[in-house]
């Protein structure tokens, strides 16, 4: 759950810094050949940036997919360890 939320603070962070660029570059005293050739450098960064948290993300999604997996094989494996020991135990009372 923690990380959802610092992933979706950190997509906010890179939205806000994209659309305050856009901004400040449109506003700026600059000729309109510069503006635009600005434009296309920022819209690349962002994308690469994007595409980078992308990457991360996607990975921290098949380590945690990895861990429920080794955690659930764990699980299966001290189940069936009680069962064991349960029908041991089972076998051994006297009977009625």
């Amino acid at each position: 759950m923690a990380d959802e939320t610092s992933s979706d603070s950190i997509l906010w962070l890179v939205a806000g810094a994209a659309l305050g660029a856009g901004i400040g570059i449109l506003f700026a005293p600059a000729s309109g050949q510069e503006t635009r050739k600005t434009i296309v450098r920022k819209t690349g960064e962002g994308r690469a940036a994007l595409a980078g948290s992308g990457k991360d993300m996607l990975e921290r999604g098949r380590e945690m997919f990895d861990r429920a997996r080794q955690l659930t094989e764990e699980a299966a494996d001290l189940f069936e360890k009680g069962r064991k020991l349960v029908e041991s135990n089972a076998a051994n009372l006297p009977q009625a």
